[in-house]
């Protein structure tokens, strides 16, 4: 029986449900406890990738094993991206359709299992991982609003097969998973047999030693937490609403200590490079003092400015331009791809409009006479990434006030924005 009951308060429950053994069982399972227990609403999800002739079936197998169990089903067709690995793509497709349909504290359940994690260990092994891959796969991790649970990984790929056959269990075999041109089929096709025979347990002490790793991953990220309270303080300029770290406080670190705080910070937020590419991370780090320097991962990019790294992903890597009036400055004026602004003042009469930097831009200030515009900005430290996007009013072509810079405006005219929002975080 699954121990199902730190999930009990969720709002719903999902079990993704492909058709094969694995998930077959698990959805009997999951239905068995919810018409015996009060549980939260269950659904099914079928991923449809497309990929295969034999796959056309599968969606219909699923509507009758469903229908048979009382379960509803969601069947969702994904598009599968080119690449290099298409195990690899189709897994992408796959979990980013179910972090879509996942609401604010739902719970989707799949079906890997103990030989599934040693499978995964050796596979990583093999690719040379660190100790973040090593630890393979957890019970419980956040997926988007809500969470992925794998509630069979204690059970070997056997035993699920007896639960199968003693409950008379139908399900599908999916023809890729003898062609052992994929690593893994591989690896459960031919390599795992010749090891059981010299290592019974092969299965098992693998999964057991993903488990350890795992629980050093653990206090690896209790560390990289602590470091990075340090250097995520004293941010300037809140109002970004930006993830930042202090360089100073990074640096200070031994290199390996650096790296462990960036792999916790970056893996809420893209996927990870491998070790090839860290070079980039020396490149950021080492850069001269006056440098831009910008270091682009999968989902995002880091630049460096003023002391700090800050990560930027979605809308802020975008150009923004434009020369936009404002004819009613008593209202808010939204900016494509740039958010809003509105005066928080008493309206100035006609001839506003927002503009952004083109160069060469001076302004007039109260007591200091007329200034560079480029100076006053490095003055406040503003990042440079920021300054492209700073809206700037004017009335005609006089510079009155630069947004959220209270220090740079005409008296009595201050310019609020609100910066694009962004999700700053990764699926």
């Amino acid at each position: 029986m699954l121990n199902l009951t730190p999930w009990l308060n969720a709002p719903a429950w999902y079990v993704a449900f492909s058709g094969g053994l694995d998930s077959t069982v698990l959805l009997h399972q999951l239905a068995d406890y919810t018409r015996n227990h009060p549980a939260p609403p269950l659904r099914a999800i079928h991923v449809h990738h497309g990929l295969q002739a034999a796959a056309d079936a599968w969606p219909d197998h699923c509507r009758a094993v469903c229908a048979a169990l009382g379960v509803e089903l969601d069947v969702l067709p994904v598009q599968v991206a080119p690449g290099a690995s298409l195990e690899q793509a189709a897994r992408n497709a796959r979990y980013d359709a179910f972090e879509k349909r996942l609401g604010l504290g739902e719970v989707l359940f799949t079906g890997q299992h103990r030989d599934d994690q040693a499978e995964t260990l050796l596979f990583r092994l093999l690719r040379g991982a660190g100790l973040r891959g090593l630890s393979a796969m957890p019970q419980q991790r956040p997926l988007g609003q809500g969470s992925l649970v794998r509630p069979l990984l204690g059970l070997s790929r056997q035993q699920l097969q007896t639960y199968a056959d003693m409950h008379g269990l139908v399900w599908v075999d999916d023809p890729s998973n003898s062609d052992t041109a994929f690593a893994r089929n591989f690896l459960r096709g031919e390599v795992f047999p010749i090891l059981r025979q010299r290592w019974p347990q092969a299965e098992a002490n693998l999964a057991r030693s993903a488990e350890h790793l795992g629980e050093a991953m653990g206090l690896l990220d209790e560390l990289a937490a602590s470091d990075l309270a340090i250097a995520c303080d004293n941010a300037p300029l809140p109002w970004l609403e930006l993830y930042s770290l202090s360089l100073e406080v990074l640096a200070a670190m031994s290199p390996a200590r650096q790296r462990n705080a960036l792999q916790f910070w970056l893996s809420q937020r893209t996927r990870l490079p491998d070790s090839r590419h860290w070079a980039g991370w020396n490149d950021l780090r080492d850069a001269a003092a006056d440098a831009c320097p910008v270091w682009r991962l999968t989902d995002g990019e880091l630049h460096r400015s003023h002391g700090r790294i800050w990560w930027l992903n979605g809308v802020w890597l975008a150009a923004v331009s434009g020369n936009y009036p404002w004819l009613d400055s008593g209202q808010p004026l939204r900016l494509p791809g740039n958010g809003s602004v509105r005066l928080m003042s008493a309206p100035l009469g006609e001839g506003l409009h927002i503009r952004y930097r083109q160069g060469g831009e001076i302004m007039q200030l109260p007591g200091r006479g007329r200034r560079d515009l480029k100076r006053l900005l490095n003055e406040l430290q503003v990042p440079h990434f920021v300054r492209p996007r700073l809206p700037l009013l004017y009335r005609g072509e006089q510079l009155l006030a630069v947004a959220n810079l209270p220090e740079l405006a005409q008296a009595d005219c201050q310019l609020h924005w609100q910066p694009p929002t962004n999700v700053q975080g990764l699926s």
